[in-house]
């Protein structure tokens, strides 16, 4: 069966596409991801869009663009969304993969996006638990970088550190290890699956406010491709 992969980059999408390519039942399709018209970056995550086709080159598997202006309402995103799922239907996609671990309001969206699209969702990653997602994805060799971390919840020299053992083994336990919460984010730069590794340079780190509090609260920091 066909299977696109809802993909940012990050690590939870990158582990749910290994998970998928190792199971015999799916044949990948595409990586079904959303990019910010006027910035060229993954939305939320901030990576730009060259090392997002440095991912997609050395994974071997197409990207399935879907650009939404800035300050996207979520009208405007369903119509948008309705039109690249149709656009997967016509295309033979019969199921799509998320990298939810545990957030039940998320997966309801996310179902209730596809109810009446002939796609059908899944979850390889539900219900694992979160200590138990991050060390599968550090033991099968999967390297990832922080590109956001969110400065109430983690402390900003977090932003470009590598997630790896010393990094798990150091995280607040108050936290979610898998960011679930959206303590931070991530960009995953070689792993078991991918053909070379992406190579990157750390550039400047940028603050965002938050959107309701309008207070700083996101730090970036910009990944260089090289």
């Amino acid at each position: 069966m066909k299977i696109a992969i809802s993909f940012s980059g990050g690590k939870d999408s990158m582990l749910a596409l290994y998970k998928i390519q190792n199971n015999p039942v799916f044949e990948v399709d595409s990586l079904l991801v959303t990019l910010t018209e006027g910035f060229g970056r993954v939305s939320i995550h901030g990576v730009r869009y060259e090392l997002l086709k440095l991912q997609s080159e050395s994974l071997g598997i197409p990207l399935r663009e879907v650009w939404l202006p800035q300050d996207c309402p979520d009208e405007k995103y369903q119509e948008i969304m309705g039109k690249a799922i149709a656009g997967m239907r016509k295309d033979g996609v019969t199921h799509i993969a998320f990298g939810d671990i545990h957030l039940q309001d998320v997966r309801e969206y996310r179902e209730e996006l596809f109810s009446e699209s002939g796609i059908t969702p899944v979850f390889p990653l539900w219900g694992i638990p979160v200590e138990e997602v991050s060390h599968d994805f550090v033991d099968l060799g999967f390297k990832t970088v922080l590109t956001c971390v969110d400065l109430e919840r983690l402390d900003p020299s977090c932003a470009g550190k590598v997630y790896d053992r010393k990094f798990i083994m150091e995280y607040p336990k108050e936290h979610d290890i898998c960011g679930e919460n959206g303590e931070f984010h991530s960009f995953v730069f070689d792993g078991p699956n991918f053909e070379f590794p992406i190579n990157y340079g750390l550039g400047e780190k940028k603050v965002t406010k938050d959107y309701f509090t309008k207070k700083d609260r996101f730090l970036f920091i910009d990944l260089i491709p090289y």
